[in-house]
């Protein structure tokens, strides 16, 4: 036993954060209101419809698995719309311990730009004529989106509270 924490804690020490492919970073990012099982479903079905509309496909947590990962944290969401065989995220829905009920959907950049803008643009509208109370997140220069806590909704979507300001103002490498 002893042995095998050490080669883990090993291991861990040899992980340090990988840079990330520039395809991954988050270029738009909404809160979508999903208080209801129902409100899920209309969602999930949206991200389908829309995402076949491209040739994408969308796997989402069963409730099993949801009812599972909230042992160790509360989700009730959790759903991303890939193409190809999960070759590419288009697009990934979740909610969490600080926001149930409140799905945030954020957009990559993705290897094909203009496909990953065209299926965002084709979304985005279905999702604000469904649920209108939905907000935009702001996205930090890193391709990060701010931590709940340090947002505050205004009319026009969410802002970082001007006391956590500091802490997103670091520029992309």
């Amino acid at each position: 036993m002893f042995r095998s924490s050490i080669l883990l804690l090993c291991l861990l020490a040899a992980c340090g954060p990988v840079a990330q492919p520039e395809s991954n970073r988050t270029v738009a990012a909404y809160e979508v209101p999903l208080p209801t099982a129902e409100d899920k479903k209309r969602f999930l079905g949206l991200l389908a419809e829309v995402g076949q509309g491209e040739g994408f496909h969308v796997d989402a947590a069963s409730q099993s698995e949801l009812e599972a990962t909230s042992e160790v944290s509360p989700i009730t969401f959790n759903a991303t719309v890939w193409r190809g065989e999960d070759e590419e995220v288009m697009a990934s829905a979740m909610d969490f311990q600080d926001r149930i009920g409140r799905v945030w959907i954020s957009f990559p950049i993705g290897e094909n730009p203009v496909r990953s803008n065209r299926f965002r643009n084709a979304l985005v509208p279905k999702i604000k004529d469904g649920w209108p109370t939905t907000a935009s997140l702001p996205i930090m220069p890193t391709g990060a989106i701010p931590l709940t806590e340090d947002l505050v909704r205004t009319p026009s979507g969410y802002q970082v509270k001007t006391s956590a300001a500091s802490k997103y103002q670091q520029t992309r490498p």
